[in-house]
C-alpha cells in the first residue's frame, strides 16, 4: 500500500472532474478543491458554479474561491491545510506563493506532450497543426507557464476522425491514470523529475480567438479540414455564406474533403440534389456534413439544404 498524501485539487472544467474523481477513489486524501469564482451566466445572469466547484460539493469537499490567488488570507488557509502536494488540471497560473507550499511540490497535468504545445489550447491546435499523436503530461510548476521540469507522460494517436471533442475526451482519461501514477510516485519518492526535452521547433497553443476560427478558403483542403476538426465542438470554424444582398454566419463542425482539378471560383458553394453541399477551394471541393447557420440550431446538411430559401449563386467567404 502507497503511502497516503495530503492533496489540495486545483481546477475548472468538465476535464478537471474526471481527475479529482479518480483521486477521490485513490489511497490519496483530498482535502480541498480550490476553482475559480462563481459568475453570471446565461440570459438571467444567474450565478453559475465550475463543473469541479459541483463535484467537490457533491462529495462534501471544502471549496475555496478566491479572487486573487495572492491574497494573504487565501495562502494562510493553503498552510494551515499542511498539504503533501498539490494538483493542478485546467487552472489558473499559480504565484510562487501557492506553488513552493508543499513539501514534494504542486503539478499540472497538461493536454499535450511537452514542451510542444505550451499554452491554453493544447487539444486544439495538436489537430489544427494535423499533429497523428498527443497525449497527457504531469510536470513541476514553476515561474514560467508549462516550463517545469517532467515527471511523467502517456501517449496516444490521433485518429482521422478525431476533432477536438473526441481527443479531449480521450486524453482526459488518459490523463486519470497518470495523475494517479503521479501521486503514488510522489508517495514512494521514485520519480525523478526531468528537464523538459529541447527541440529545433516548438510548437504554441495559444489562447484561441473568434477571428481565428474564420475559414481562408484559399488554404489547402487538408488546411481547412483540420482546422474544423481541431476547433470542433467548440468555439467552431465558421464562415460567412452569402446569397443575394444577404450574408450569415456559417458555422462548420464536420465535413470532409477531395482533392481535383476544377475551374470554380474558390469559395463557389455546389449544391448537388437534396443532399450534398460542397465548396471549391484551390485544390479541389469541402463537403460539409454538419453545420449551423445564424440564428439556427446545429443540422446535418440534408436538413440544411432543405430550409434553404436561396440555393442559387451561393458563395462564402
Amino acid at each position: 500500500m502507497n503511502k497516503q498524501l495530503r492533496v489540495i485539487f486545483m481546477g475548472t472544467p468538465e476535464f478537471a472532474v474526471a481527475q479529482l474523481e479518480e483521486i477521490l477513489k485513490s489511497q490519496h486524501k483530498v482535502i480541498a478543491v480550490v476553482t475559480t469564482p462563481d459568475k453570471p451566466a446565461g440570459r438571467g445572469q444567474k450565478l453559475s458554479e465550475s463543473a469541479v466547484k459541483k463535484c467537490a460539493l457533491e462529495h462534501q469537499l471544502p471549496v475555496l474561491q478566491p479572487e486573487k490567488l495572492k491574497n494573504p488570507e487565501f495562502i494562510s488557509q493553503l498552510r494551515d491545510l499542511q498539504p503533501d502536494a498539490i494538483v493542478v488540471v485546467a487552472f489558473r497560473m499559480l504565484p510562487k506563493e501557492v506553488w513552493s507550499l508543499p513539501k514534494l511540490g504542486t503539478f499540472n497535468l497538461h493536454a499535450s506532450l511537452l514542451p510542444q504545445y505550451r499554452g491554453a489550447s493544447p487539444i486544439n491546435f495538436a489537430l489544427i497543426n494535423g499533429d497523428k499523436e498527443s497525449g497527457v503530461t504531469t510536470f513541476l510548476i514553476d515561474e514560467k507557464i508549462d516550463t517545469g521540469k517532467m515527471l511523467l507522460q502517456a501517449k496516444i494517436p490521433i485518429d482521422s476522425d478525431d476533432d477536438a471533442g473526441s481527443l479531449h475526451d480521450k486524453l482526459m482519461n488518459l490523463g486519470r491514470k497518470l495523475v494517479i501514477e503521479t501521486l503514488d510516485g510522489l508517495a514512494e519518492g521514485n520519480l525523478k523529475p526531468q528537464q523538459q526535452p529541447a527541440r529545433n521547433e516548438i510548437k504554441y497553443a495559444p489562447k484561441i480567438f473568434k477571428e481565428d476560427c474564420q475559414i481562408d478558403w484559399e488554404q489547402p483542403l487538408e488546411k481547412i479540414h483540420n482546422l474544423v476538426r481541431g476547433l470542433s465542438p467548440y468555439p467552431a470554424a465558421f464562415t460567412r455564406l452569402h446569397a443575394g444582398n444577404s450574408s450569415k454566419i456559417l458555422k462548420i463542425f464536420k465535413g470532409h474533403y477531395k482533392e481535383e482539378k476544377h475551374i470554380l471560383p474558390v469559395g463557389r458553394v455546389v449544391i448537388e440534389g437534396k443532399k450534398t453541399l460542397k465548396i471549391a477551394g484551390k485544390d479541389g471541393f469541402y463537403f460539409p456534413l454538419i453545420v449551423q447557420l445564424e440564428g439556427k440550431k446545429q443540422m446535418n446538411v440534408p436538413d440544411f439544404l432543405n430550409g434553404l430559401a436561396e440555393k442559387e449563386n451561393l458563395t462564402v467567404s
